[in-house]
């Protein structure tokens, strides 16, 4: 079952969100519901990072590992290790453990780490015109932010 019919002016995708489609069938049906969820003038923005500055050989326990005190909960012991590499997917592990009862929590995601120029192909074949890219704000050089609109969806 799919959302009904939505008519936006924003759509975002932050914090790896479109990272998360491992697939060019998975990317593209993303890129194109998202473009018809999009009204006349609507922009799509999203962000992802620059796989040229390898951010996931920071992802270890000696350079993520933190304790976090939690109302309510205690503290929390948590960091991230890098559990594969393939290509453009790299896999990872967040690991918690909780003080108060022992407890072990782990959460395994991967993303993929596409080119800049690999994006910008994806959004044109899915009917978007870029905008531009530019450089995350608080991450220059580490993220890039992509601006597009439909082709075709004009401001009325």
């Amino acid at each position: 079952m799919g959302l009904p019919p939505l008519s936006v002016d924003l759509a975002t995708m932050t914090g790896n969100v479109a990272q998360v489609f491992l697939t060019d069938d998975e990317w593209g049906a993303t890129l194109r519901g998202i473009r018809a969820a999009l009204a006349p003038g609507g922009r799509l923005v999203f962000e992802i990072r620059n796989p040229d500055r390898q951010a996931w050989l920071d992802w270890t326990r000696e350079r993520s590992h933190a304790h976090t005190d939690i109302p309510s909960v205690g503290v929390v012991e948590s960091w991230v290790d890098v559990t594969d590499v393939r290509g453009a997917l790299v896999s990872f592990r967040w690991n918690f453990v909780f003080s108060a009862d022992g407890a072990v929590l782990t959460s395994d995601a991967t993303l993929r780490f596409r080119q800049r120029e690999e994006v910008v192909d994806s959004l044109s074949v899915s009917g978007f015109e870029l905008e531009s890219v530019r450089d995350a704000p608080d991450r220059a050089d580490r993220e890039f932010v992509f601006f597009a609109r439909p082709r075709g969806k004009r401001d009325l």
